[in-house]
């Protein structure tokens, strides 16, 4: 017979701003870049955030923080894929890295955030370090082509109530 080969990966394009880093007109600062201060290791693990599905120890090349203009780092972030049916179930991790224009990118600083889990529906959330999380407001259809995900879009529905603060339209 024949057979079938099934993606053991799902790919996201993941937009989001932090309220600290904002400047306004779309862009956060990328302060802890140009003061050499973003470590070349994912921070979280460390700091006792869990980390599953073959996330953690995410590690960049030092020179993805030479990157200036829009798309410099700004910080890393935890993506969190949970369950469909009980989204309290974090079923796949893994970090990325924080753009100034909102993209969250893979540890290369430019390809979509990839994550070991199978083709499915999951809920999708985004942690950072020093600010609260935000999660869709439900399961999200993913596969190996990377879907996109606006958080800065209030046509974007969120897990709970106010989980957003408008920043001047985003």
């Amino acid at each position: 017979g024949s057979c079938l080969t099934v993606s053991n990966s799902v790919a996201v394009n993941i937009k989001v701003l932090l309220e600290g880093p904002y400047q306004g007109a779309g862009l956060m600062s990328d302060a802890l870049r140009t003061s050499s201060l973003l470590p070349t290791s994912e921070p979280y693990t460390a700091m006792g955030f869990t980390q599953t599905g073959g996330g953690g120890g995410e590690t960049v090349n030092a020179s993805v923080f030479t990157t200036t203009g829009d798309n410099a780092i700004v910080d890393w972030v935890l993506v969190e894929l949970r369950n469909a049916t009980t989204p309290s179930q974090v079923m796949s991790t893994r970090c990325g890295l924080l753009q100034k224009d909102g993209d969250i990118v893979g540890p290369d600083g430019v390809s979509s955030l990839v994550l070991s889990a199978l083709p499915g529906n999951y809920y999708v959330a985004v942690r950072h370090r020093n600010h609260l999380g935000i999660m869709t407001g439900s399961a999200v259809a993913l596969s190996g082509n990377a879907a996109s995900i606006d958080f800065r879009q209030s046509a974007t529905p969120t897990w709970g109530t106010q989980a957003r603060k408008d920043l001047g339209g985003l």
